[in-house]
């Protein structure tokens, strides 16, 4: 189970990036993977999600995405039930958009720093004073998302039962006793009306207000005790008497403030806090807040995208496979209606080759079906007019890495290791990208090394595509017939960005070293001007 966004917050400030990849072969993406498929890049377009909750559950999705197709089916459902039914759409975001208006309050409370008596807070991360104020309005933002679920028609689908339900039994804890209150403040420490049902051990009650009227009667009552049988007459409102009283109001006045004040915020506010953070049923209730949120955004995001986007039909296969239609770029395409779709089509086909010279788009198409994979995953719209995918156990991606001075290995050996990592974990159900391999060696060995690692790929039967220029190397494979060759479109030496069939077997260095002012006819004229 991931962590829940409160325990992922990990006691700091609440934060959106807050979760990380799984280790290499613990998770559906590992951090290579996630790095090298521009996740991040992702997240900030897909990111329609109104709270910073909602934003952790997006991101904690995009870094953790799931392997099982019910569960993808089961959000799928719940995704269609709210673009469907505008009742259900309404009702979600007015929850979402309170919680929007609010949540920073609770973020106050459980996180923010304690400036003293006469500090001033400048920052939305500090309290003033003795946090009443920021206590009462954290409280109040858990008990106003639990009345407004519990006011709620269920839905009709499980996925988003299931959420309701996460936040609905926040009611049912211990904490949520406590935030309704009245607490208890014993020798057993701090109690809810709940845990106090069986105890008679003696107890103050705390309430969030500066006025305690119990303390003041009693002050009161010592006062006429004083006055009445000590003769000290401090209700003579006489000069004499005034003069008399203010000699014991005023400095227990002063003293009643600060007492009282940081007494309730060292023995109860804090303390309450700390029981907050550390509690389950809050962290699920945040959870299935930001469960909400992040459906949301994908509507949002679809609606956005400026083309056309789909659910992905998931099905479940021996290997894994793909069918993609018109399928663009999730982040290049977002408001680009002129960015080129292509057809794409893993199956039978288990190895593809895709080829051809630098520019030309094959890294951005290898990372379009990286990313529409992962957003099939996580139960968002793809941009693509049709999509069918089988759900990979892993995604691999492997880009070019520079050596470390302290490998030993060299760049070759830097991306071996690589490489074997993603075979020693993958299987037939996994989807793996490897953007070149085995530079930094010569020729032959590159070849022979390439032979044997992608040969092995294939005998274990993943979608396996090569980016790569060394066109002798997919000759190998296409000859063998166990490789499918796919090349980008070029013409009048520009790329169309189409992925048509074919090997690439020409290359548009001259043209980018033009491009990039660094061409022979370039470094001839600079010589010239030198001399």
């Amino acid at each position: 189970m991931p962590q829940n966004v409160l325990e992922s917050w990990n006691d700091e400030w609440p934060t959106a990036r807050s979760s990380q990849p799984l280790p290499t072969g613990a998770g559906v993406l590992d951090q290579s993977a996630f790095n090298s498929i521009e996740v991040d890049e992702l997240f900030d377009t897909v990111n329609y999600a109104a709270t910073v909750t909602g934003q952790s559950v997006l991101y904690r999705s995009l870094s953790q995405p799931l392997a099982d197709l019910e569960a993808i089916t089961a959000k799928q459902a719940a995704v269609r039930e709210i673009r469907d039914n505008p009742l259900v759409r309404a009702n979600i975001e007015n929850i979402v958009s309170n919680a929007a208006r609010q949540e920073n309050r609770l973020h106050v409370l459980l996180f923010g720093k304690f400036l003293g008596s006469f500090g001033t807070a400048r920052e939305q991360d500090q309290i003033e004073g003795y946090g009443y104020k920021q206590y009462v309005g954290g409280v109040r933002f858990a008990l106003s998302l639990v009345d407004a679920v519990h006011g709620s028609e269920t839905p009709a689908t499980p996925y988003l039962q299931s959420v309701f339900n996460k936040i609905a039994a926040f009611a049912e804890s211990n904490e949520y006793s406590l935030m309704v209150g009245p607490v208890y403040n014993s020798e057993r420490g701090l109690q809810s009306k709940k845990e106090r049902q069986h105890s008679f051990s003696p107890a103050t009650i705390f309430r969030p207000r500066l006025l305690k009227p119990l303390l003041l009667v009693i002050m009161a009552a010592v006062f006429w005790f004083l006055s009445e049988f000590l003769s000290l007459d401090f209700f003579n409102f006489s000069k004499d008497g005034i003069a008399v009283g203010s000699v014991f109001f005023l400095p227990l006045l002063l003293a009643y403030i600060p007492v009282i004040g940081g007494f309730d915020r060292d023995h109860c506010i804090i303390p309450l806090r700390e029981i907050y953070k550390k509690s389950q049923p809050l962290g699920e209730l945040l959870d299935g807040l930001g469960q909400l949120d992040e459906l949301l955004a994908f509507i949002k995001y679809a609606e956005a995208y400026g083309s056309e986007t789909v659910l992905p039909e998931l099905q479940a296969t021996e290997h894994h496979a793909l069918q993609l239609e018109d399928a663009k770029n999730p982040v290049l395409g977002h408001g680009n209606a002129a960015y080129v779709g292509n057809d794409f089509s893993m199956d039978s086909d288990r190895l593809v080759f895709v080829t051809g010279p630098n520019s030309g788009g094959k890294t951005a198409f290898c990372k379009t079906v990286t990313q529409i994979q992962l957003l099939a995953q996580i139960g968002c719209f793809v941009p693509a007019r049709t999509a069918v995918l089988s759900v990979a156990d892993h995604i691999y991606y492997q880009a070019p890495e520079i050596s470390h001075l302290d490998d030993g290995e060299g760049r070759f050996g830097t991306e071996l290791k690589r490489t074997r990592d993603i075979f020693l974990n993958s299987s037939s159900k996994s989807l793996v990208v490897l953007d070149e391999m085995a530079e930094g060696t010569t020729f032959e060995e590159k070849m022979q090394s390439s032979i044997d690692v992608l040969d092995g790929f294939y005998r274990k039967g993943n979608s396996t595509i090569l980016i790569t220029h060394n066109h002798q190397l997919v000759d190998v494979f296409v000859n063998k017939g166990t490789a499918t060759p796919k090349q980008v479109e070029f013409a009048d030496e520009l790329p169309t960005f189409k992925l048509i069939p074919g090997i690439s077997r020409v290359s548009h260095a001259d043209r980018v070293a033009k491009k990039i002012g660094f061409s022979k006819q370039d470094i001839d004229n600079y010589l010239a001007q030198s001399t």
